[in-house]
């Protein structure tokens, strides 16, 4: 893993250029490869800049037949969702979320629609159940915890695969609004159902042990499940949190730290991770400022393009 975005953005742009113009399925492909690099880059204001000339073209196809079927039948989906994001990056909240409202029920629309034909209603579904969780997400930036929740609980109910996945996502919303005894509800049918893996059930125990101050606790079944699976790096980092909730600064910093010499490549990228990391050297001493400069080294080794330093806590003077 290297996360070259800015190469993989300028071999889009390379690609777009040498594409054969009547190949605008894979024109549009390459764009959303371009794009997604920038905005991964966080160059928000090219990102939005170059989304905005590309719709102002689709939208100027002639005659309405022909760019009906461009959209209907060419035009990723995950451009469309991309289009959404301008509004978020401007700073209007209200207007992204109805930018995403349109967005699911169109594939409301079309899953009825595809009744005949049981993969396009499922791929429906599924880009539905996409989009309420990123309507959720950002539900949950504005700490609007009831508007996440009431969005996600259908959901649970609906048949799939991703049901359980979605339950515990719903409970662990209600973790964060305080309301345990729903959280503790849903966590409860999770770890009923036989087809969902053990360190699952696992993780959303421990996760209401941590927020009923219950530390050893969770501290024991973070480090069971880690048994079962090292490289379950979301484990190491709620682990480290349970040592700090019971003043082990050392061993929190330990448990990352060997998280971080293991596997470098995919610690490094998750901001969360070197936040706790330096937080932790912040606690733990007043030289946390040499420390972090050896964590700046190593990030910048192993992290690649887009990583925000400003995780990384490191003084402005």
């Amino acid at each position: 893993m290297t996360n070259s975005w800015r190469a993989l953005a300028r071999m889009a742009r390379d690609r777009l250029i040498t594409t054969n113009p009547e190949d605008l399925g894979m024109i549009l492909e390459l764009w959303y490869l371009r794009l997604a690099c920038l905005a991964r880059l966080r160059l928000f204001n090219q990102t939005s800049a170059e989304c905005t000339n590309l719709f102002s073209v689709l939208n100027g196809i002639a005659p309405q037949s022909a760019r009906d079927w461009v959209y209907e039948r060419l035009l990723p989906f995950e451009l469309e969702v991309m289009q959404t994001r301008l509004n978020y990056w401007a700073g209007d909240y209200m207007a992204y979320i109805d930018s995403l409202n349109t967005l699911l029920t169109k594939c409301r629309v079309r899953a009825r629609k595809c009744t005949d034909d049981p993969t396009s209603v499922a791929m429906w579904k599924e880009r539905g159940a996409r989009i309420a969780l990123i309507i959720a997400s950002q539900f949950m930036e504005m700490k609007d915890f009831g508007a996440a929740t009431k969005l996600l609980e259908p959901l649970c109910n609906q048949s799939g695969t991703a049901s359980s996945a979605l339950r515990s996502t719903v409970g662990r919303v209600y973790l964060q609004a305080g309301q345990l005894g729903r959280a503790a509800k849903h966590f409860s049918i999770v770890a009923a159902d036989e087809s969902v893996a053990q360190s699952d059930k696992d993780m959303n125990a421990a996760l209401l042990a941590t927020a009923n101050g219950e530390w050893e606790s969770a501290t024991e079944v973070f480090r069971s499940v880690l048994e079962a699976d090292a490289e379950n790096y979301a484990a190491v980092n709620n682990l480290a949190v349970t040592l700090l909730g019971q003043g082990k600064l050392k061993e929190g910093i330990d448990v990352l730290e060997r998280a971080l010499g293991t596997s470098p490549s995919s610690v490094v990228v998750a901001e969360p991770f070197l936040f706790n990391l330096s937080t932790l050297y912040e606690l733990r001493s007043a030289t946390a400022t040499e420390k972090k400069r050896e964590l700046l080294i190593q990030v910048a080794q192993w992290s690649g393009d887009g990583l925000r330093t400003t995780c990384l806590k490191m003084p402005t003077t």
